[in-house]
């Protein structure tokens, strides 16, 4: 059966691999992306390398000649201004990027983000013409104590709390159990499934059900190449925000064949 929404592939490749790693593992998914046009891959490396990513793509405008993408792993909320060591929307657009990923587990357990600053982001990465991969998931304690449904609800409904629900269709979610996020775990296909249902409902309860049958969500949390099947066979999954599978492209690439 064709899937209802084109799947997306996300690799966060977060604090790790240097320039001549980033543009070869970058060439390898871009030699091989043609092969998967159903599906959008999208490059999301360290800052410092974004340029170099950017080359190793061939991008122009934010889309190279092999359609992978790229994409920031976080942004400021203003234009500019005096805020050391922070990256404006504009300039990831300014570099090629089309996407930014918003909202991580890791940036709100380790730097203390909020919903209501990640809703300041997402607004200012849409004006800056960024799709915004915004992300919720529960921790392992919420999940155990019975908090799933609450705790995406509340994250979903305040990171999107000012977005008009005409911008809705604009963005990407992921959802990422913390608890598997770089453990190895994994949820089930019918955990990740049952979330993904929520999420769509709640996005609907912010438009309708049509706009939010048509808005992407991922899943996030140790997706490898022998998981990726089972978790692209769910009506609600749409597609991977892979972390340390993105960093070998054989692996990546596997994982975007299973949602092709």
């Amino acid at each position: 059966m064709p899937r209802r929404r084109k799947a997306i592939v996300a690799g966060n490749w977060k604090m790790h691999l240097d320039a001549a790693k980033a543009r070869a593992l970058a060439s390898a998914v871009a030699a091989a992306a043609p092969r998967m046009p159903t599906v959008d891959l999208v490059l999301c490396p360290p800052a410092p390398y974004l340029g170099e990513v950017a080359g190793a793509l061939g991008l122009s405008g934010g889309r190279g000649a092999s359609g992978v993408a790229l994409g920031g792993q976080n942004c400021h909320h203003k234009e500019s201004g005096a805020f050391t060591g922070e990256v404006a929307p504009g300039m990831l657009v300014d570099v090629g990027c089309r996407y930014c990923i918003l909202g991580h587990s890791e940036r709100r357990a380790l730097f203390g983000e909020t919903d209501a600053m990640i809703d300041a982001k997402v607004q200012a990465a849409l004006a800056a013409g960024l799709t915004p991969i915004v992300c919720v998931g529960e921790s392992l304690e919420e999940r155990e104590a019975g908090r799933t449904e609450a705790v995406v609800t509340a994250q979903l409904l305040g990171s999107l709390a000012g977005l008009p629900a005409a911008d809705l269709p604009r963005i990407v979610v992921a959802y990422e159990p913390v608890w598997a996020i770089g453990t190895g775990k994994v949820a089930t296909p019918e955990q990740a499934q049952e979330v993904h249902a929520l999420v769509r409902g709640l996005l609907a309860s912010r438009s309708s059900a049509a706009v939010a049958d048509g808005i992407r969500i991922q899943y996030g949390g140790s997706v490898k190449p022998d998981n990726a099947a089972e978790l692209a066979s769910r009506p609600d999954i749409d597609g991977a925000l892979v972390g340390g599978a993105s960093l070998k492209a054989d692996d990546f690439l596997a994982i975007a064949a299973a949602f092709a």
